[in-house]
């Protein structure tokens, strides 16, 4: 599985491409905000795409809208420290994404990536969504 990772904190981005490679994934390339995740998205076709949704430039939400027209196929799973009910449903709102809090990131990232590959849709323990959704 082919993965763009996309954070503008570069020690955040350095952690996370340490646990990929453990787990066997391919990083594909590294974006630091969103205008540039949309660009590379289209040049690449990850498979995996694990974004921050705090970005520079364009925010992950915005980024994820674009993603969607120039790469249908990359499934995306939202990496973020912004968590607010309205936040996690409009990250969620998107046919192939996830949430994974950055809160939660050190004990659920390995189970969010197996979520993701076995196609099924992840969404942190801390996360709060409304009933219904």
């Amino acid at each position: 599985m082919s993965v763009l990772l996309v954070d503008d904190y570069a020690p955040f981005r350095k952690w996370l491409s340490s646990e990929l490679r453990i787990e066997g994934f391919e990083l594909l390339s590294e974006a630091c905000d969103g205008i540039e995740a949309v660009q590379i998205a289209k040049e690449i076709q990850p498979n995996l795409i694990l974004m921050d949704i705090g970005l520079p430039r364009l925010n992950g939400i915005e980024a994820a809208w674009q993603i969607e027209e120039v790469s249908p196929s990359s499934k995306i799973l939202f990496v973020s420290s912004l968590s607010s009910t309205e936040i996690v449903e409009e990250a969620l709102s998107f046919a192939t994404s996830s949430f994974l809090s950055k809160f939660d990131v050190a004990r659920e990232f390995r189970a969010a990536l197996h979520a993701v590959l076995r196609g099924e849709r992840y969404v942190s323990s801390s996360a709060s969504i409304s009933n219904g959704s």
